[in-house]
């Protein structure tokens, strides 16, 4: 069985016991799914958003004549939080490989970024490699936690999901043009033709509460960049990294990164298809499916 950690166990039990008595149908109904909804992509988020909060706070409030520099202060508390996402059982073991993953291929992505001035951070601290601190690989990372979590959390399943091996070169040739077109020309359009293509027939299967809702998968990527985006524009502001546009002054990060981290999502879960194989609805419409064991999925592990 897909297990939940010891703390989800916990909260499972008493989120049951608040909304199992919950009408099946009408307002309440749509209301309880609306709200668990909420609660849920609020858990999934959990890593980012401590680590985002830090960031913001350090901003505000982090003293210019610290002994520490606030480089190295971000470092260490994104290493305190992923310790603690560990030691009290909120993130498992098997979901923080994927988390390192992420977070060596997107400081890979900041050591080069930051070489040719896509962006910068501020030349302080000694816990960095070259320009980059290494608290900028822990928001990568924060990424691969929200993924694997709400694939677990929600239950994800897949109709028409593509061959992995084609998703897998779709997102190596990503990621390769992420560094190539700054050389030769950008192929970022024949890529998002290539996500149409290869993606556009897959639709997004998961369960809420009582009910299971289905969306294109397509219209999930954008969703989740647009909502990174909004995080970037955070981050920006707290100074915790800038774009050349932004060094005169702060203004919202360019629409245009949307398409950058639309991509994004799609090395993202192939990198994720790499700790849960996607698996297929089996026949479960998007309609109403009964009592549930909890709001929380207990399913077959592949």
């Amino acid at each position: 069985m897909r297990e939940l950690t010891a703390v989800e166990e916990l909260i499972d039990g008493s989120a049951s016991r608040f909304v199992g008595g919950a009408p099946a149908r009408g307002l309440r109904s749509r209301l309880t799914e609306f709200t668990v909804f909420g609660l849920k992509q609020a858990w999934a988020c959990i890593f980012g958003a401590s680590l985002l909060a830090v960031i913001f706070g350090a901003h505000l409030w982090y003293p210019a004549s610290a002994g520490l520099a606030r480089n190295d202060f971000l470092t260490i508390a994104a290493v305190v939080i992923q310790i603690l996402m560990v030691a009290t059982r909120l993130e498992t073991l098997r979901e923080l490989r994927v988390i390192v993953l992420f977070h060596l291929v997107g400081t890979v992505m900041e050591l080069f970024k930051t070489d040719v001035g896509s962006w910068s951070y501020e030349a302080e601290g000694v816990l960095r490699v070259g320009a980059v601190p290494l608290f900028s690989g822990f928001m990568y990372a924060a990424v691969g936690s929200y993924m694997v979590r709400v694939y677990r959390v929600f239950d994800l399943r897949f109709a028409k999901y593509p061959r992995r091996w084609i998703t897998a070169v779709l997102a190596a040739a990503i990621y390769v043009n992420f560094f190539s077109h700054h050389y030769i020309v950008d192929v970022r359009g024949v890529l998002l033709a290539a996500v149409a293509v290869i993606y556009g027939r897959c639709v997004m299967h998961f369960r809420v509460f009582r009910r299971r809702f289905r969306m294109p998968l397509v219209l999930a990527f954008l969703l989740v960049a647009l909502f990174i985006w909004i995080a970037e524009n955070i981050a920006t502001w707290s100074h915790a990294w800038l774009y050349p546009s932004q060094l005169d002054g702060w203004h919202l990060v360019s629409p245009d990164k949307l398409v950058s981290w639309f991509l994004l999502m799609i090395i993202s879960v192939v990198l994720v298809a790499w700790v849960y194989k996607p698996m297929p609805p089996d026949g479960t419409p998007a309609v109403d499916v009964g009592p549930q064991p909890g709001v929380l999925p207990r399913r077959n592990r592949s």
